[in-house]
């Protein structure tokens, strides 16, 4: 008898401890974050000039890890309100009550200030200061924006893109343009990425209250316009680091082949405007981005 209810007691504290790490791991966009992780680990290690400083590269992954998180849960305080007028947002922390909103706003507070520090102290105050840019611009810039004006897509992708820039000046303390040129090439991915997303859920956007494009382009002309626009811009971006001697051919033709197929994924939904043209080019989006970078680091130029 005592041994079920130990073991009863021992399931529950287990089924709270999962719903816990549920609650903070949604707070903190855990798959976006991931990204960012990853975005950055590829810029240190596409501006370390010979060996990886290993202890440098965990340090700035870890502090842009902390500041992202931080991002992600106050961008979640700042929009709970139309977060809970939204399917896909409404179980969320905040809109489903199981988080206050002073106790996001000490956690998103602390871990961002956590990351700014971090970076300071530990790596460099250039790749603290994009950091706060990064930061200032996501939460008071990108998500006010996004009630306002369908131009938030295309400014937000400005926060989005600066993680590989934070890893490049985290490894080389300065600024160059081949940084910029990693730079160049998360923005014009982001675009086509989100642009699919709003059309799927652009009925949710519109309950929430978000002016993104799919909302007022119901035909989808503009919408499909700019994916397409920005997936062609993205692809002689994409050859910048073969240009400017940061890669080999290897890294060029495979950027040039991933390119090309990802316009075509484009052009599909350019011309047919559905859910399932749009969920393909989500999908080609997520695949797209992790080939390119993972070329990018195997042929990267010593």
């Amino acid at each position: 008898m005592k041994a079920t209810v130990a073991t009863t007691v021992l399931a529950q504290s287990e089924m709270e401890e999962k719903g816990t790490m549920a609650v903070l791991t949604d707070l903190v966009k855990a798959r976006l974050t991931s990204l960012v992780l990853l975005t950055t680990m590829v810029g240190f290690y596409a501006g370390s000039r010979n060996s990886v400083d290993s202890w440098l590269m965990a340090h700035a992954t870890i502090a842009t890890g902390l500041l992202a998180c931080g991002a992600a849960a106050l961008n979640q305080l700042l929009e709970r309100n139309h977060d809970a007028l939204m399917r896909r947002t409404e179980s969320r922390a905040l809109p489903s009550g199981r988080l206050t909103p002073d106790q996001v706003l000490v956690i998103g507070g602390t871990l961002s200030a956590a990351g700014l520090a971090y970076l300071a102290l530990l790596v460099n105050p250039l790749t603290a200061f994009l950091g706060a840019i990064t930061l200032v611009s996501y939460l008071f810039v990108y998500t006010p924006l996004k009630r306002v004006t369908t131009l938030n897509t295309a400014i937000g992708a400005i926060p989005g893109a600066l993680p590989p820039l934070m890893g490049w000046t985290a490894a080389q303390g300065t600024l160059s343009v081949q940084g910029w040129s990693l730079f160049a090439i998360l923005f014009f991915w982001q675009l086509p990425h989100f642009l699919a997303i709003a059309w799927m859920y652009r009925e949710d956007y519109a309950r929430g209250g978000f002016k993104m494009l799919p909302i007022v382009d119901p035909q989808g002309e503009r919408t499909g316009r700019q994916a397409l626009s920005h997936s062609l811009g993205l692809l002689p971006v994409s050859l910048f680091p073969s240009l400017l001697g940061l890669s080999g051919m290897l890294y060029f033709f495979g950027a040039l082949l991933l390119g090309i197929i990802f316009v075509g994924f484009a052009v599909q939904f350019a011309r047919a405007k559905d859910i399932k043209t749009a969920r393909a080019l989500f999908i080609a989006s997520i695949i797209y981005l992790p080939l390119l970078l993972g070329l990018l680091v195997f042929d990267k130029l010593k």
